[in-house]
């Protein structure tokens, strides 16, 4: 089997839920608390592109700093969403799995089985 890395935030409970989830099928997922290590640009930009998804598809857009800082701006590049995501990691969905050449948003948790 591939490793599986979790981009986790304990404090949510779909986070711990996919996390769970992965544990039950016997694996040992590599886990990252992203907003205490978030992933740098490169990472994020393949994330982005195992997922299929532009960066705005993965902010969450309730949290302060999305409004703060004009995060809707439709002239900000991917570039500029990246760096933003990575400046305030709690505009990153979570949580977010990778194996491999996938990746998944665990919302709803099951979405991680397409990976086990």
């Amino acid at each position: 089997m591939t490793d599986i890395t979790i981009y986790h935030n304990p404090r949510c409970s779909k986070s711990r839920q996919t996390l769970a989830l992965i544990e039950e099928r016997g694996v040992t997922p590599t886990i990252i608390e992203y907003l205490q290590t978030p992933p740098d640009a490169a990472t994020l930009g393949a994330i982005l592109d195992m997922l299929g998804i532009g960066p705005r598809d993965l902010m969450r857009n309730k949290e302060d700093p999305y409004c703060e800082n004009n995060l809707d701006e439709e002239a900000l590049t991917r570039e500029n969403l990246i760096d933003a995501m990575i400046d305030n990691p709690v505009l990153i969905e979570r949580p977010i799995v990778v194996s491999g050449a996938k990746a998944v948003v665990g919302r709803p948790p099951e979405n991680v089985l397409e990976l086990l």
